[in-house]
């Protein structure tokens, strides 16, 4: 019995190497080093080679889900939420913080405290630990140089003036950042106050376009003298060399940024990976890489003062305080308001 179980054993393990080192003798693959799922609402360019170099570094596959620019951030979320019982992503990288404060409150995100989280201010992260921001974008008014005699726009009400009637663009504000901001200002300003001016938007003959990107190209095309964009969309054409320059919104009441966040799916398959894919985007590493990329995002980290953007006297003085878990929790109120004021037309 025992020269039969020996028997059975070396034949066992010559099988085993068989089949590992294959008929043509190649040598045996790399160990797998595990997978991690990703619903990332970031511009797949700014997004896939951040995620490139962590999978290069780490060995863990990274299989990334990006999302369309005309239902940006929204189509995701409404996949979390219908997979909430069987997730089958392990990390949400969104690119602004209230749909992620909102998937917070339905449950769908997991705390969890990365180490890489104390460098980022107690501001820009959930208070029970289901999200951390980093490397932030601002809301800008975009305007084109060569349309633009005088001043250009200072504030949003003047998008509603006389001055720019027919001659602003805006995108459709259902979807992300716009729709992210559509939600302070309802905060900010309150109901009344923001149905007023989209309102006034609407009757000024304000372009509705289909995203952030579209504003910015029909700025930049001179088909309209100025809008409202995110400061990556405008950066991208400012390096192309066309004809815009960017102003800062109401700076009085403070700068708005918009942090990208970053969450642990709550009962996804892989939480060890997802869990070190958040430490690396919470790295210095990785906002400094974003920040000199060509999103030229701005960083939050507390160890990056050194890091200048194209945004540095734009950011000067007072920045907005938002809490937006409470911006978060009016989604469906704004988006009724929207509709109300006909910005879905």
């Amino acid at each position: 019995m025992t020269r039969s179980l020996a028997a059975s054993a070396a034949a066992l393990a010559i099988s085993v190497l068989a089949a590992g080192c294959g008929a043509g003798g190649d040598a045996p693959a790399a160990p797998d080093a595990g997978a991690v799922t990703v619903y990332t609402a970031l511009d797949q360019v700014y997004s896939e080679p951040v995620l490139k170099a962590f999978q290069d570094r780490t060995g863990i596959r990274v299989e990334a889900v990006y999302d369309a620019e005309a239902a940006k951030t929204t189509g995701l979320v409404n996949r979390l939420i219908a997979r909430r019982r069987r997730p089958d992503c392990d990390v949400w990288w969104n690119n602004e913080p209230v749909q992620t404060a909102r998937l917070a409150a339905m449950g769908i995100l997991a705390p969890y405290s990365s180490p890489a989280a104390a460098r980022i201010p107690p501001a820009c992260r959930d208070p029970d630990g289901r999200w951390t921001g980093f490397a932030a974008r601002m809301r800008l008014l975009i305007y084109n140089t060569e349309r633009v005699r005088g001043d250009p726009p200072a504030s949003l009400q003047d998008l509603a003036s006389p001055r720019w009637r027919g001659r602003a663009a805006v995108a459709r504000p259902f979807f992300g950042t716009t729709l992210t901001h559509m939600c302070i200002l309802y905060q900010a300003w309150g109901p009344q106050r923001l149905k007023a001016w989209l309102a006034a938007l609407r009757s000024n003959g304000a372009a509705l376009a289909a995203g952030n990107a579209a504003v910015r190209d029909l700025v930049a095309a001179g088909e309209f003298a100025c809008g409202l964009t995110d400061t990556d969309d405008a950066y991208q054409a400012m390096q192309e060399g066309k004809p815009v320059a960017v102003t800062a919104p109401d700076k009085a009441a403070g700068v708005f940024l918009m942090p990208n966040t970053v969450a642990l799916v709550a009962g996804c398959p892989h939480p060890e990976a997802g869990r070190k894919l958040i430490d690396y985007l919470l790295s210095a590493e990785v906002e400094r890489r974003l920040a000199e990329g060509p999103s030229a995002q701005i960083p939050l980290g507390t160890d990056l003062a050194d890091v200048r953007t194209p945004w540095a006297d734009l950011l000067g003085g007072k920045r907005m305080d938002v809490d937006f878990a409470l911006a978060a929790a009016c989604v469906d109120q704004v988006i009724a308001l929207l509709r109300e004021t006909g910005m879905d037309q």
